[in-house]
């Protein structure tokens, strides 16, 4: 499974998971299987905001699942549709909510839980 973490700046396991997708200024792609890590700029950082297309962001990697503190309902809508599901980051770094993850402690995000304007429960 190859899960997405956005984050403020690379770290390894023990980066910060970023409270926005979209404003996210990398992502760590980890591949569980492999047990490998790969670092990616957000290639998509200065969109116009409601129009973040998460493929760009993470430059075109193919992903299962993204773990993060909030994302916009467009963002959440097209990953969705390509089959991604999106969780809500409970621990502070990419190690915790890999082990949240993988004790199926992880809550998916709906569009009811999406930031709209970033306000409400995305926490910035």
């Amino acid at each position: 499974m190859k899960v997405c973490f956005p984050v403020h700046k690379d770290e390894g396991v023990n980066s910060t998971v970023y409270d926005h997708f979209g404003s996210a200024p990398e992502f760590i792609v980890v591949n569980t299987e492999l047990q490998s890590m790969t670092t990616v700029g957000n290639k998509d950082l200065n969109h116009v905001h409601g129009a973040c297309n998460p493929v760009v962001a993470v430059g075109g990697h193919k992903i299962d699942a993204v773990i993060v503190g909030g994302i916009g309902a467009g963002a959440l809508r097209k990953l969705n549709a390509d089959g991604i599901k999106v969780y809500k980051s409970v621990g502070e770094t990419v190690k915790e909510n890999l082990e949240l993850l993988k004790e199926g402690s992880l809550s998916e995000l709906t569009l009811h839980h999406a930031c709209g304007g970033h306000q409400g429960q995305c926490g910035h």
